[in-house]
């Protein structure tokens, strides 16, 4: 289960609005969102949960971040999100590979599947965006 709880989702939404909200990303985002219910709210956040956790086991399994498995994982993880929030480019993903080890809050998040996932998702994010 997503470890974040119904108090900071809507700090982390009301952050994004602040940030991007007068983006084409933000605005196809609350258009996708818009009419979602709590079940896809669960059923989007359990997704991502899994994606990090396969990206933890990875690691785990010694695959290196610019491995084909884990670049598998990236691109799963993009089409997770332009799925379920909004058109995710590389520019947006590479930004998110980022975000997720910078931010403590995201990497404490991430980092429950296991000690460095977010910075293995950054780094392998890194790779399939080429930065």
């Amino acid at each position: 289960m997503n470890a974040i709880d119904r108090k900071e989702s809507e700090q982390y939404r009301a952050e994004a609005r602040a940030r991007w909200g007068q983006s084409a990303a933000y605005e196809a985002y609350e258009q996708k969102t818009g009419h979602y219910t709590g079940q896809d709210w669960k059923a989007a956040a359990e997704g991502m949960d899994r994606i990090m956790g396969d990206f933890a086991a990875c690691r785990s399994r010694g695959a290196a971040p610019d491995s084909p498995e884990a670049q598998g994982l990236v691109k799963t993880l993009q089409d997770h999100i332009s799925a379920h929030y909004y058109p995710c480019t590389r520019h947006i993903l590479a930004g998110l590979g980022q975000m997720y080890a910078a931010d403590e809050r995201f990497r404490a998040n991430i980092d429950r599947h296991g000690d460095g996932a977010a910075a293995y998702i950054r780094d392998a994010v890194a790779a399939y965006c080429g930065k």
